[in-house]
């Protein structure tokens, strides 16, 4: 199945398969905030940290997202990722709020 993404939550997904630290920061505001594992980070400086960290623990590898629904203000798209975390593989939830061209909020779930 094939979905229409935001240009934002496209750039997401690239950055975070294909890019560095920088690359994924650059597609969120500079105080975004993201929620994930029970952590909350807040900003550019924590968002790379979180990216460097995630990508060396887990290795995760995220295949195209599967689903896509709005709700008020936040955008829920679905993908299936794999690594070495628990429960892995995993059809992850995440929650974008958008803000213009950049994302504001991402929460992920499972």
């Amino acid at each position: 199945m094939s979905i229409k993404l935001p240009e934002s939550i496209e750039a997401y997904f690239l950055a975070d398969r294909d890019g560095g630290p920088d690359e994924l920061a650059a597609v969120f505001t500079e105080n975004a905030i993201v929620k994930d594992a029970g952590e909350t980070l807040v900003g550019h400086d924590a968002i790379r940290e979180w990216k460097v960290e995630y990508s060396q623990k887990y290795g995760p590898t995220t295949t195209n997202p599967f689903f896509i629904a709005k709700k008020k203000k936040k955008t829920q798209v679905t993908a299936h990722v794999a690594g070495d975390f628990p429960g892995s593989p995993a059809d992850l939830r995440y929650f974008f709020v958008l803000a213009g061209d950049k994302i504001a909020e991402l929460e992920i779930t499972v």
